[in-house]
């Protein structure tokens, strides 16, 4: 019935408002705006009317979350980095139906996930940066999925993201997208030495880790990245714990994804974190599920996460 005709994992670096704004910063990160405007082109071209985002700003600690309130409208100001999100105006359509109708699929398949349409709940920073330069003419309707997940486990995170590609494909009539709105690694740089590194990553060993990652996805090496990700998750910082990229290759097919990553906005350091835009082929999904030895490994992927956390 419907289609998921684009995946892509994105940046949501706040410094790209800066880049905006006159003064030193300004025009700086233009190589990352251009990268979501080209999404947003790609989105345009395919046929989309609504993009999904998995965020890695909202912060969630029991259950999965769908924001499908019919209109998101305000002036945002980052409560993490308010000297770089200030009074940022936004405005885009929600798509209530498309969002009740991806939770109540995925409580059917055994992923409990509540959505939110008749509430203030305002999107995060993860949906909003992305939607100003992909959606600026309010062409797309927007949901947003918590993926700042603080208690939950990766595989389900994985089967969440294969769950919401049955639910478009089997009951949806429509064109969807699917963001990972996320960064690599996320160490961000110690306090006092952010200006150092507001083109940089924190380490050499994060970088070079990075830098792996990608080589792996474009050379479509998925069965081997997947086997790795919650040690990535931790031992990398990853945003999120990552749970934006599990729900993206999730639905991409998990470690039988066969497709391989494009870079649109090559890597970039960004106050010690690593970023990246790149799209991901959407293949034909044969409706099997999340392969069972990621779920076998899950009680490790908490640990990995809890270790993260106390990094």
């Amino acid at each position: 019935m419907g289609t998921l005709a684009l995946a892509a994992k994105i940046t949501h670096v706040p410094s790209m408002f800066l880049s905006e704004l006159p003064g030193p910063r300004q025009g700086t990160r233009q190589d990352a705006i251009d990268g979501h405007a080209e999404i947003g082109r790609r989105c345009r071209a395919a046929g989309v009317d609504t993009i999904v985002v998995f965020d890695t700003h909202w912060l969630v600690n029991a259950g999965y979350h769908v924001n499908c309130a019919p209109v998101f409208e305000g002036r945002y100001t980052s409560n993490e980095l308010p000297h770089f999100i200030a009074n940022l105006p936004y405005a885009f359509p929600g798509d209530p139906g498309l969002g009740q109708l991806l939770a109540r699929t995925a409580c059917e398949l055994g992923v409990e996930t509540l959505a939110h349409d008749a509430t203030s709940l305002a999107p995060e920073y993860g949906t909003i940066v992305p939607m100003r330069y992909m959606n600026a003419d309010r062409h797309f309707k927007v949901v947003s999925v918590s993926a700042l997940c603080m208690a939950h486990y990766l595989a389900d995170s994985a089967r969440l993201g294969w769950a919401l590609r049955r639910a478009v494909e089997h009951h949806y009539d429509g064109t969807v997208a699917f963001l990972a709105s996320g960064s690599l690694s996320h160490r961000f740089a110690q306090n006092g030495l952010a200006p150092q590194f507001a083109f940089r990553v924190w380490s050499p060993f994060l970088e070079t880790l990075d830098r792996q990652v990608l080589a792996m996805w474009q050379a479509g090496r998925w069965a081997e990245f997947c086997g790795m990700l919650p040690e990535y998750a931790a031992k990398g910082h990853g945003e999120g714990f990552m749970h934006d990229t599990a729900m993206l290759l999730g639905a991409l097919g998990w470690s039988g994804y066969d497709g391989a990553a494009e870079i649109v906005t090559p890597y970039f350091g960004a106050s010690g974190t690593g970023q990246v835009n790149a799209v991901f082929p959407v293949r034909p999904n044969d409706g099997a599920a999340v392969p069972g030895p990621v779920a076998s490994r899950a009680e490790g992927y908490l640990e990995a996460h809890r270790a993260a956390a106390r990094l």
